[in-house]
């Protein structure tokens, strides 16, 4: 006999009491995400949408309906402490990096860690929590539907939720079953207990293969014949990698709009080179050649020859990895890699989602905290999240200076106009956290160095046609290409070396060599060194700024850095 879903309203009632039930659990973190506005909305629709799975038991043995509720209940609950808990502490969602912060700290830093749980105000906040969810399962009454039709309506939940994403993956997307399978859990992961889970598994997983790197890195020999002219000099030498930044939005380099004020306060003291690109614009494979001898026509020497980090700990220096970044996703492993080939690690975003606010601010405790560290050679690497979409969640509300459409190009629509503007208040924080950090070193450290550079640009409607938004390797854009890249130093340092570069600051420079010219600044030689392909030595040779994909060569061309498009 055919069935029907002609239910009553008291049947949707009962229904939309057991989806709020199962819900809740995911929902309330979610919910007090978007209202404090810390992240985008992906978290909180993948939360509803997977918050359906839960109906299906209930569906299934609609008998005992409360009391598999109640089971299912308990599971989520005991998870939603959790997430809700880490949310009141530190104000983001609960992730794998907080697993690694966890596990991979001594037992005293990881102690300390669980311990901010444990603050008085955190009871009747739990007890609260506690009691809706009580108070939500007595509101659970019997469902009327009829076999047939469970099973009908369980199928179309395991379709939307399981299926129609494999086919998607598989079918329409050729992914293979791994890369669907993980697709599949980044969408579960959002709602409990999938986040404990499911970020569990990835964790062990980015965890092998950052082991596997850094295996393969302690078989790497030393470099040889390692000469260091600053050898028993008390020294901080400091690496800040930028993120996103386009220098042609900067007001150092001649921007319109004063986004680099402070910057623009200290261009007295800063080296400001005019002509420096990436090879790559994005992250992992920017960085993987500018902190390595890898460059776009050896890629794969980050394999077989000592990092800039193993260089600087061979020549003395105790050194330290600050980073805003998030620390273990499957993108962020190799960073985590370099991190792990320093002495000490500061990982101050622990977010699930990289569109959060984690502002970069988050280095400056840290920053300062080193710095007091009696050890007399310091080599500090900060990584920032810089100007990164969406910018809008880079800075705070002080720093939203430009609005409206003066300044924005005209042939941008209004929807465009606030993402350029966005843009540029991100720069203008940016600027304030690396003047900060110039600051910091100044009354802190007497004989310092600070360079910084970011990984890349991007493209925020700047070339012509003003109709790109981000990077893309397939159809490059000057913007995209274009980095600040800075040095400034402390008195002390300046008398002790020659910080002259007049003529140098406008030599076209690919950061794929970077290596060559940070062992110059901080005075190290060896055997491999290249001088000529050090951007601040006088045997500096003009080489082609190459772009594209290494691994596929028929990509690569030289960058025009005059070029208007």
């Amino acid at each position: 006999m055919p069935f029907t879903f002609a239910w009553k309203r008291s049947d949707w009632s009962a229904w939309f009491n057991y989806y709020l039930f199962f819900f809740y659990f995911s929902g309330i973190t979610h919910f007090l995400l978007q209202i404090s506005g810390t992240t985008i909305f992906v978290g909180m629709r993948q939360a509803i949408v997977m918050s359906l799975l839960w109906l299906i038991p209930v569906m299934l043995v609609r008998r005992h309906a409360r009391k598999i509720a109640a089971v299912i209940g308990l599971v989520l609950w005991a998870s939603s402490l959790v997430s809700l808990g880490y949310f009141c502490i530190y104000g983001q969602e609960f992730s794998q990096s907080v697993m690694f912060t966890i596990f991979e700290s001594n037992p005293a830093e990881s102690s300390e860690f669980i311990a901010q749980y444990f603050v008085w105000w955190m009871i009747p906040v739990l007890l609260l929590h506690s009691g809706v969810a009580y108070w939500l399962w007595r509101r659970l009454g019997p469902l009327q539907i009829s076999a047939r039709a469970a099973w009908t309506v369980s199928a179309g939940i395991l379709v939307l939720l399981f299926v129609q994403p494999m086919f998607k993956q598989l079918v329409l997307n050729k992914a293979s079953l791994d890369d669907a399978v993980e697709k599949l859990q980044i969408r579960m992961e959002p709602a409990v207990p999938w986040q404990m889970v499911i970020g569990y598994i990835h964790y062990r997983k980015q965890l092998a293969n950052m082991e596997t790197l850094l295996e393969q890195n302690s078989r790497i020999p030393p470099l040889s014949n390692l000469q260091d002219a600053n050898a028993g000099q008390p020294a901080t030498l400091v690496l800040v990698l930028g993120e996103s930044t386009n220098r042609q939005r900067m007001s150092l380099y001649g921007y319109h709009r004063k986004t680099t004020p402070r910057l623009d306060a200290l261009r007295q003291e800063l080296s400001v080179f005019v002509n420096v690109v990436t090879p790559r614009p994005y992250t992992i494979e920017a960085l993987t050649q500018a902190l390595t001898f890898a460059d776009q026509e050896h890629p794969e020497l980050h394999l077989t020859k000592p990092s800039l980090m193993n260089m600087m700990r061979q020549a003395g220096y105790k050194s330290y990895w600050i980073t805003n970044h998030q620390t273990m996703t499957k993108r962020n492993t190799m960073l985590t890699n370099f991190s792990k080939q320093t002495d000490e690690q500061f990982y101050m975003n622990n977010s699930r989602a990289q569109n959060s606010r984690e502002y970069d601010a988050n280095v400056f405790a840290p920053f300062e905290e080193v710095l007091r560290d009696p050890a007399p050679r310091k080599f500090i690497i900060v990584h920032l999240l810089g100007t990164h979409m969406k910018y809008e969640y880079r800075y705070p509300a002080e720093f939203d200076v430009f609005k409206g459409r003066e300044g924005v190009p005209a042939i941008l629509n209004d929807r465009q106009a606030k993402v350029y503007n966005h843009y540029d208040n991100a720069v203008l924080y940016n600027d304030y956290v690396i003047s900060t950090l110039i600051e910091t070193l100044r009354t802190q450290a007497p004989n310092s160095l600070l360079v910084y550079f970011s990984d890349h640009g991007e493209d925020v409607y700047d070339a012509p046609g003003h109709d790109m938004l981000g990077r893309n390797e397939a159809k490059p854009t000057l913007p995209m290409y274009t980095v600040p890249f800075i040095i400034w130093a402390s008195e002390q340092w300046r008398a002790g070396h020659d910080m002259r570069f007049d003529g140098m600051l406008e030599r076209p420079y690919s950061n794929a060599h970077f290596i060559h010219t940070w062992a110059d600044l901080a005075g190290l030689s060896f055997d491999g060194f290249e001088p000529s392909l050090s951007l601040v030595n006088l045997q500096f040779k003009e080489h082609p700024l190459l772009i594209g994909d290494p691994y596929q060569p028929d990509t690569i061309r030289p960058l025009d850095i005059h070029a208007h498009d």
